[in-house]
């Protein structure tokens, strides 16, 4: 997290919500009137393949969307840790999904928060919304956005489309916020 600039990287499975999730930190970002920019990436095969979506957050002028080095991963699933725990920075974060990790990683230069998400998610009764739990437990830990921004971005993002999304969504990211446990 270098001058006051936080690099995010989120990772998984095309269709486990990767590119949603971006979409809700950086909504919440402007929420907060910080800058923000953003930027996705699907492997070849889209849903099932590879996904990625890259936000940075800061009080100042970004210069680039690209994130080389995250500061912080949230990591959907173990193919996903495989590729990018060994790009996180030096004393940054991974948020694991527990459920489809087996092998948190090795790395001892960087802090890791778990949470079963899609676990989470199922007992909530839609698998779908682990992306939103998993936010949850990013924003605990790290604290970069005021919850209530991450609940208006939702309610932004869901109210014209899909205002049935609105209240599982918010669901998902309180049980995620009170689930996070640091390993």
């Amino acid at each position: 997290m270098a001058n006051n600039q936080t690099r995010i990287i989120i990772a998984g499975f095309g269709g486990q919500g990767v590119v949603l999730a971006g979409n809700i930190l950086a909504r919440a970002a402007v929420i907060e009137d910080k800058n923000v920019t953003g930027m996705i990436s699907y492997g070849a095969e889209m849903r099932g393949g590879t996904a990625n979506a890259t936000v940075v957050i800061s009080d100042e002028k970004i210069a680039s969307p690209f994130v080389e080095v995250p500061d912080v991963a949230i990591i959907m699933n173990q193919p996903s840790l495989d590729k990018f725990e060994p790009d996180i920075a030096s004393g940054g974060l991974a948020v694991i999904n527990s459920t489809m990790v087996e092998d948190a990683g090795s790395r001892t230069d960087i802090d890791r928060v778990s949470v079963g998400a899609s676990e989470i998610a199922n007992s909530l009764g839609n698998a779908r919304v682990a992306n939103v739990v998993i936010l949850g437990a990013f924003i605990k830990r790290t604290g970069i956005l005021q919850p209530r921004s991450i609940v208006r971005a939702i309610d932004e993002l869901f109210s014209t489309k899909k205002p049935a999304f609105i209240e599982i969504n918010t669901n998902a990211f309180n049980a995620g916020y009170e689930g996070a446990k640091s390993v």
